[in-house]
């Protein structure tokens, strides 16, 4: 990270429990070299027994990485990067509306049986990712399943989780893949609108179709995370973290221009 970078992210970070008196252990590492060290890990895709001499120890990043994790850090680091982009852009920190959309990728041999599956649509034997974005692309919810979960089943449970951390949303754009039932549900249960964009029947060949393109486009930002091309992770809820550090990098990035 450039110092412009750096300054905002150490704004961004969550506060350790030692320095605020609640106890634990100081780190013997500085935080920008762990953060730097996760950074480099998601964006070259290298293993963590691969993390260059010049970081502090691997075990120790994963050491790092795994307490954000398990703890709910990461999310909240996010979502703090995502509230200063969404304010720094004149917008409210709290969104009214998203889009949701599903990504198939394929899975290395380190995904367990238990959770990948196969896409028959797609012909992908991995996991899926599901998403639900804002209007500027940034991430409001990740869920990780496999491969063989649908749309509609995973929809429910990533717009309850969405109901439950954005409680303005009243609108969320879709496909095709989340008609049916869910639609119902949404309206009842969670009081959303899921409303369905199609596609035209005479379109032909690529079509960018009004609001859906946002969701397509954070997905090719995720791209750009080597770590991302394929899923690599032995838990699901290690690939939600994965996004969630990519997205913080997309953000950090966008936010350090605008303070320059």
């Amino acid at each position: 990270m450039t110092d412009a970078e750096w300054a905002v992210v150490r704004d961004a970070m969550p506060v350790p429990a030692w320095l605020e008196g609640r106890g634990g252990q100081p780190e013997s590492y500085c935080h920008r070299q762990l953060v730097d060290a996760v950074r480099y890990l998601v964006a070259g895709g290298i293993a963590w027994r691969a993390v260059p001499a010049d970081f502090p120890a691997w075990d120790r990043v994963y050491a790092f990485f795994r307490r954000w994790r398990d703890k709910g850090l990461v999310a909240e680091f996010h979502d703090r990067l995502r509230d200063r982009v969404r304010k720094a852009a004149g917008r409210d920190p709290e969104p009214t509306a998203g889009i949701i959309d599903a990504q198939s990728v394929k899975g290395a041999a380190s995904v367990p049986a238990t959770s990948r599956g196969f896409d028959g649509g797609k012909k992908v034997n991995g996991r899926k990712r599901h998403i639900v974005v804002d209007t500027l692309g940034l991430l409001l919810v990740v869920m990780v399943t496999a491969a063989s979960v649908t749309d509609r089943e995973a929809g429910r449970t990533l717009l309850e989780r969405l109901r439950e951390r954005h409680w303005r949303i009243s609108l969320v754009w879709a496909d095709g893949g989340y008609t049916g039932r869910l639609v119902d549900l949404a309206r009842d249960a969670l009081r959303i609108a899921l409303t369905v964009v199609r596609r035209t029947d005479d379109a032909t060949g690529f079509v960018v179709l009004p609001k859906r393109w946002l969701v397509e486009r954070t997905f090719a930002w995720l791209m750009h995370s080597r770590r991302l091309a394929r899923d690599y992770e032995t838990r699901t809820d290690t690939s939600e973290a994965m996004i969630r550090w990519s997205m913080s990098m997309v953000m950090s990035r966008r936010l350090a221009r605008r303070a320059r």
